[in-house]
């Protein structure tokens, strides 16, 4: 099952806006892969209670699994790593509520 990799920012958010076009060049690397761009005040119905410590903010998901969840440093190679770090094997995570519940609502959505 292919990864989900939900990007959490705001639009008031400098470092956010410049992470867009990397997060655009990582997507198109990956092209078997779902990214979400969810802004946590516009998109508010989706990010549902997530606690968003700093922003950039990655959820990766297999399924309904979160594989990974935290702020990221916005460069390019970290991200491309972690991402294929985690496509290659499971990694079992707790996290909140809200996070778990992240699929669901953009299936809903």
């Amino acid at each position: 099952m292919s990864l989900t990799v939900v990007v959490l920012c705001a639009a008031w958010c400098k470092t956010c806006r410049e992470f867009e076009p990397v997060v655009d060049r990582v997507a198109a690397a990956r092209a078997g892969m779902r990214f979400v761009w969810c802004d946590v005040e516009d998109d508010s119905n989706v990010c549902g209670d997530i606690d968003v410590e700093n922003f950039p903010t990655l959820a990766i998901f297999r399924g309904d699994e979160v594989l990974h969840f935290g702020v990221s440093l916005p460069h390019e190679n970290v991200v491309g790593r972690l991402i294929d770090a985690l496509a290659g094997q499971p990694v079992g995570r707790s996290v909140d509520k809200a996070v778990q519940a992240l699929p669901q609502r953009l299936s809903e959505g």
